[in-house]
């Protein structure tokens, strides 16, 4: 039955409100800190935590997920996926406090684990050529483009609706997705013997993100000098060492590292992980336009909407671009164009006038560099995965934006937070700068990385060339 089953249309509205679950809803909570706070009546570092736990948990588990996927089923981890979305909403429908909002979080980000790796993983199977492309796309328009509405969609209904009514539509919308895929056939990787699974490595992991995340987070409330913070960068050292010794040494791993020996796949994550790190851009240009230049946080949202606009009405080009001339020259034009953007938002010493228009102008190239690189960057990690292991790939793909984001987020308000000391413009430059770092570093990673042909060979040749 999988090998006669051609996806439908059908399919990928499944998959798109699957990942609008955690993009579009999940992801709200970012912009209704005030709404939330007042009527849970909980700290503001409570509801950091709160809002932090989905993406780090989405970051954790989406490897082992997409593992699991190609081992017991692709579907059966994709309806796991959106059950738990439901639970997860349903918790932060019924909170009244702390309690609730942790567990529905923590299960939102297992939720995305699934949704993620399993739904490109099901793309891959059911879809050739340019189709598959195509199907690609509205993934990453679900992906990206839900990131882009979220601040708008999330403010809108938190105002006229209350903030949550956010998660019913979230459910609302993973019932119509576990509906829409309920007749696509099963899809999983061919194995034999017993089902195996990398528990030590899985651990090893877990403790190595979270000593990360805290360091990262924290470290300048708690001193970048203190032993804590000195503890805990140690055990993420020898964590990480630790952690790719044991995969190296075992048949049955968490993260298979021969993948990263295919230079394509390997430049599309690299190149990916970076720039959903400048996603830091986004919070800096927010904090500094309503603290330094007095805007409101719904003035500050109109400014990035030609973001929103711009990365919508590209990711469809940035395919047609992908099947005219291949892979690699659409991913660098939209890494330098998305970089040229950011750098402009970091020209502070400019009026009130001029510097809105710069910020206006520079997060519509933003999403502009962004909507071009989608498509091709997502094909030409899921055309060079092996078969058997797509899921597990498309995981490492997929993780590469969760962690990207989260440190990239972090790493710039640590840094605007040290350099505003002095001044908050000094403060917005130099967060700035550190995005246009990572701009330049994704550069770097695809010219060097990714072949001339990326995108252009037929399926069964990408294929023999990844296994």
């Amino acid at each position: 039955m999988e090998n006669s089953y051609k996806g439908t249309n059908k399919l990928i509205t499944g998959i798109v409100f699957g990942v609008i679950t955690f993009w579009l809803f999940a992801q709200s909570l970012v912009n209704v800190v005030p709404a939330v706070q007042k009527d849970l009546g909980i700290s503001l570092g409570t509801l950091n935590i709160g809002i932090s736990l989905t993406a780090l948990f989405s970051g954790i588990f989406i490897v082992a997920m997409g593992g699991l996927a190609d081992k017991i089923g692709r579907k059966k981890i994709t309806n796991i996926g959106l059950i738990l979305s439901i639970i997860g909403s349903l918790c932060l429908v019924l909170a009244h406090g702390a309690a609730l909002l942790i567990i529905g979080r923590i299960i939102q980000g297992f939720s995305a684990a699934c949704i993620m790796p399993a739904t490109i993983a099901l793309v891959k199977t059911y879809y050739e050529g340019a189709d598959r492309q195509r199907a690609l796309s509205y993934w990453s328009i679900g992906s990206w483009g839900g990131s882009g509405v979220c601040s708008f969609a999330g403010g809108l209904i938190a105002t006229y609706l209350g903030w949550r009514w956010i998660f019913i539509f979230s459910i609302v919308f993973a019932l119509l997705g576990l509906f829409l895929i309920k007749d696509t056939p099963e899809s999983k990787a061919e194995t034999s013997g017993k089902f195996k699974f990398d528990y030590a490595g899985l651990s090893i992991f877990i403790v190595v993100m979270l000593a990360l995340n805290v360091l990262i987070n924290y470290g300048s409330d708690l001193g970048w000098t203190s032993p804590y913070t000195i503890i805990l960068a140690v055990v993420t050292i020898v964590g990480a060492i630790t952690f790719m010794k044991v995969e190296k040494s075992k048949k049955v791993v968490l993260i298979d590292f021969s993948l990263f020996k295919n230079k394509p796949y390997a430049g599309a994550t690299f190149s990916n992980f970076l720039l959903n790190a400048i996603a830091g851009t986004m919070v800096v240009a927010n904090t500094y336009v309503q603290v330094g230049r007095g805007f409101s946080a719904f003035q500050s949202g109109m400014l990035s909407l030609g973001y929103l606009v711009a990365v919508l009405a590209m990711i469809r080009v940035g395919e047609k671009i992908l099947q005219k001339i291949g892979a690699k020259k659409p991913m660098i034009w939209g890494t330098i164009i998305t970089t040229i953007g950011v750098a402009i938002m970091g020209l502070t010493f400019l009026p009130d006038l001029p510097y809105t228009v710069v910020v206006f102008i520079g997060y519509a190239l933003f999403g502009l560099g962004l909507g071009i690189y989608a498509t091709p960057s997502t094909d030409t990690s899921v055309s060079n995965a092996p078969s058997n292991k797509v899921g597990e790939a498309a995981g490492i793909y997929k993780m590469a934006s969760s962690l990207g984001s989260a440190f990239g987020v972090a790493i710039s308000a640590t840094i605007y937070g040290i350099m505003s000391k002095n001044s908050l413009e000094i403060g917005a430059t130099w967060g700035i700068i550190t995005n246009v770092l990572f701009g330049v570093l994704a550069l770097l990673s695809i010219m060097f990385m990714v072949p001339k042909n990326a995108g252009k060979e037929d399926d069964e040749a990408t294929e023999d060339h990844a296994a």
